[in-house]
Parts: C-alpha cells; structure tokens; sequence
C-alpha cells in the first residue's frame, strides 16, 4: 500500500462528511452510482473549473492544499487536461471503489425505529405509524447506515413529544437526515449548515426531495460562527475538536436540549467531563461495542 492510498484511507470517513452530487435530476431519477472514480490531487482545484469535468463528475473535497475529484466514470485524461492548465495541480494516486464499498452497504430502503429510509429510485410506501423520509446520500456521510446517524435519529425520536414548535441547529448537516428527521418529527423550523458547499448542495436537494423547504433552510457556514442564534435543540454530529469548541461557547448553554455524536469512547469521556461543568443532564447515551458514542442531554431550567 502506498503512502497516497494510506492517507486516502484514513481521510475516507471525513470525506464522506463532505462531498455530494451534481444534480437534482440524477438524484430523482436514477439509480444509486455503481462505480466511484476518484483522483487524488496536489493543490487546490478552481470552483470555475469544475464546469469542464462533464456530467460524469460528482464533486471535489478540498482539505489544505489537496483535491479529491470524484467521478462514475474513469476519467484520468479529463483529469490530466486540467492540470495541464494549471502549473499548481498535480496527480498524487487515483482509487476505485464500488458504491457499495464507499457507503458501507447497499443503498436500500432501511429502518430506524419509526423513520423509514428510501432512495429516490426505490418505489416503497411507509406502513401506519412509520415516517417516511426520501435521501440520496451521494458519496456524503450520512446514509443511516453508520451507527452515529442511527442513533442521531433515535435521539430525536426520544423527545419527539417536546419537537413540534421546535426551533433546530443541525450543525454539520451531511446529506440533511437529522434536519429532515427534525422536521418530520414536527420542529418548526431547522436551520442546517455545513462548511462545504458540497454537502450543501446535498442537503438541499434532499429537503426538496421530501417537501420540506418551508421548514428547513440549509446554510453554507461555520458551526461556530452560528451557535450563538436562539434554538431548542442543537445536534452535532461533527468532528470532536468542533463539539468540543463549541459546548465552550455562551450560545450553547442556551439551548433546551442537544445531541452531541460522532465521538468515540476517549473523546466522549472529555466531552462528558466538560458538560459536567454546566447544570446539564444526560439523558441518555449510546456507545455502539464502545466505540461510537451519542449523546441526549439538557440544560437544566428550560
């Protein structure tokens, strides 16, 4: 294994936080992608170049000084044409994976408790009392298939009895399900952010897909930028240096209820000894085999 694909690899989970799909029109209208082409850059690639990578491309997740261009299709000349345009851009390594493998698992309909998942090509009705939901997840995190969202999900479902008039964060919003969860659970409003427009994109073609725009508005910003604005309930299925700036900052003591998740055992104990700082109580945790831990609390006196 080469240093490139051991860096590829170990980036993999966050860069599924942050890439989506180009259009709305693939999103409704076909299938799950079978193939992912993905090309590993030195330097950063221009927005406005984009436009000249065709229709089989996905998105480009940027971190630093590196891209990651991402495409149905082998597409090494399309890729090289552009670098030959710009002196600062150079072919590090190139992957290939199946949609499955990217994802974790085949893209079907899927159960959470009460929420029913389904991508836009499957045809599946909800039985009584399920809560249907439509999401393409693209290549973004954010499926239902990783433990984190499930039991993002179940903690919603916790306090679905306090959600209707809810006002809601959801700070790293991903493909946009807790927001969509959110807002099938009744919350009023959902503001939905995420610092890469990609994921925004995504996000916001899965409102549309569920009808929802009139209850949740997806913003391209910093989470901490934003943790000061007036809500009930904060979820942050994030990074743990984010969480745990921001359970630092005045805003968040503010809020009524939260949902902290993404955190594995060690930065779940930090986080835990920080909360307990503040009057707040956990009212539930889920550590899935010790590994990934979610957290329900509130702030005492709401």
């Amino acid at each position: 294994m080469t240093t490139s694909h051991r860096k590829f690899l170990l980036k993999k989970e966050r860069l599924k936080k942050t890439l989506n799909t180009r259009t709305i029109d693939h999103i409704a209208n076909h299938s799950s992608y079978k193939d992912l082409y993905i090309y590993y850059l030195e330097g950063s690639l221009k927005r406005e170049e984009e436009s000249h990578l065709g229709l089989t491309f996905l998105g480009n997740w940027s971190e630093e000084d590196s891209s990651f261009l991402f495409f149905t299709q082998p597409s090494k000349d399309l890729v090289q044409k552009i670098i030959d345009k710009d002196k600062h851009l150079r072919l590090i390594d190139e992957f290939h994976f199946t949609y499955e493998e990217w994802v974790g698992g085949k893209v079907i309909p899927r159960k959470v408790s009460r929420f029913l998942i389904v991508p836009p090509w499957e045809d599946h009705q909800q039985n009584d009392g399920e809560l249907k939901m439509v999401l393409n997840p693209g290549v973004v995190f954010g499926t239902s298939l990783h433990t984190t969202t499930r039991d993002s999900l179940l903690a919603l479902l916790e306090i679905s009895d306090r959600l209707p008039s809810y006002r809601v964060l959801d700070l790293g919003t991903g493909t946009g399900i807790l927001a969509i969860g959110a807002a099938l659970l009744g919350a009023e409003k959902i503001l939905a952010v995420d610092n890469n427009p990609l994921a925004i994109k995504t996000a916001a073609l899965n409102v549309k897909l569920n009808g929802l725009e009139d209850h949740i508005d997806v913003k391209e910003c910093l989470a901490e930028d934003i943790i000061d604005l007036p809500s009930d309930l904060l979820i942050a299925n994030i990074h743990y240096d984010i969480i745990l700036k921001l359970i630092k900052e005045e805003g968040f003591i503010k809020k009524k209820y939260f949902i902290l998740s993404g955190l594995m055992r060690s930065h779940a104990r930090n986080i835990k000894m920080e909360l307990s700082r503040y009057p707040i109580e956990i009212i539930h945790e889920w550590d899935n085999d010790m590994v990934w831990h979610t957290i329900l609390g509130t702030v005492k006196g709401y």
